[in-house]
This record gives C-alpha cells, sequence and structure tokens, in this order.
C-alpha cells in the first residue's frame, strides 16, 4: 500500500471570487457594443425618411401649382368662349336687323303720309316690336346738336337761330344696337350765320350799351 501524504487532500478546484463576474462584463460590453452598432443604423433610416417626405412635399407642391395652372387656363377659356359666343350672337343680331333697315323705313315713310292702315299696320307694328325686343333702337331728332360719330349730314345750309351746327331735318333715322351704331342718322344741318356774334355776346353788348351813362 501507498502511503497517503499527509497534509496534501486532493480538493477540487475553485474558481476564485471575481471569475463569475466576468462573463457578465462580457456581456454588458458585448450589449454597449450592439447598440452603439444599432444607432447609427437608426439614424440613417430616420435620414432616408425625411429625404423621402421632402420629395413628397416637392412633388406635391409641384402637381398643386399644374392644378392650379390648368384651372386658370380653364377659366380664362370659358371667359373667351363666353365672350366669342356674345360677339358671334351680336354681329349675327347685327346683320339680321341691318338687311331689316330698308323695310323699317318703308314702314316710316308709309306712317308720315298716312298709308299705314289694315293689315299692313299690323304686321308693320309686329315688325318693329321684334326690332326692337332684338336690341334695335332709333334716333335721331330735329334741334339736337350735330355729332359726326352718329350723324351723316348730307345738307347743309345757314340758319340765324342756331349758335352752334345743328340738325334741322332728319332725312333718315339712324340706327344702334346697344352702344353700336350700325346706321348713322342721315340729317340736314345748319349753322349759324357767318360773322354773326353768338346769342351770349350780343346780349351782354347790349346790356352794356343801355347800361352806359349818358353824356351831359
Amino acid at each position: 500500500m501507498s502511503e497517503e501524504t499527509p497534509g496534501f487532500d486532493e480538493k477540487p478546484e475553485v474558481p476564485a471570487e471575481g471569475t463569475p463576474e466576468e462573463p457578465e462584463t462580457d456581456a454588458a460590453a458585448a450589449s454597449a457594443d450592439k447598440a452603439e452598432g444599432a444607432a447609427p443604423a437608426g439614424d440613417a433610416s430616420d435620414v432616408a425618411l425625411l429625404a423621402q417626405l421632402d420629395q413628397a412635399r416637392t412633388a406635391l407642391s409641384e402637381r398643386t401649382a399644374d392644378l392650379q395652372r390648368l384651372q386658370a387656363e380653364y377659366q380664362n377659356y370659358r371667359r373667351r368662349v363666353e365672350r366669342d359666343r356674345v360677339t358671334v350672337k351680336e354681329i349675327a343680331v347685327a346683320s339680321l336687323l341691318t338687311e331689316l333697315l330698308p323695310v323699317l323705313d318703308d314702314i316710316g315713310r308709309a306712317r308720315e303720309h298716312g298709308e299705314l292702315v289694315g293689315g299692313f299696320k299690323s304686321v308693320a307694328e309686329s315688325l318693329e316690336t321684334v326690332a326692337a325686343k332684338m336690341g334695335l333702337q332709333q334716333f335721331g331728332k330735329e334741334g339736337e346738336p350735330f355729332d359726326p360719330t352718329i350723324h351723316e349730314a348730307l345738307m347743309h345750309s345757314y340758319a340765324p337761330d342756331v349758335t352752334e351746327t345743328t340738325c334741322v331735318a332728319i332725312l333718315q333715322p339712324g340706327y344702334r344696337i346697344g352702344e353700336r351704331t350700325i346706321r348713322p342718322a342721315r340729317v340736314a344741318v345748319a349753322e349759324p350765320q357767318p360773322g354773326a356774334a353768338p346769342a351770349g355776346k350780343e346780349e351782354s353788348k347790349a346790356d352794356e350799351e343801355s347800361g352806359a351813362p349818358e353824356e351831359g
């Protein structure tokens, strides 16, 4: 039998007191490293989302501007079409009424001579009513000042009782539609006598003569 050496009993090896904490330290370090590695990834994701958001806002602004431009163009188109429609209608009405003017002149002459009677009178008045509803207006009166924009002078004379160029006879009435003249009034005009002083100056001169002191 072998002899056992006293004081040298074999015991299992026991790690030191700090040894069990080493795995925890390594895990904490690994977690910190993982967290540090995950942070840049999150920042990159946020930057990408912000970039996408900016792109979406830019695209929205462009589409909004395009829509506003299209709406403005459409409104301009509608106004232009409406304006053209009104213009075409006015031209068509004016053309029709211009063709009827000789008939209206005949009706007027017949009325002046007392020939507008019976069924002819009824038809003539109906025609004049329809023309008036379509906007036709007659103008031109004796005694009104001559206006070259709406009057056409066919006869000219001098008169002592006028102070300006005046329409003394309406040879053919004028017609307008709204503000548009489709035929000027054809008139005879009279002007003041050459060398005649205006009535106002003559009255003023007469007053001065009557109020002058008598010479003794």
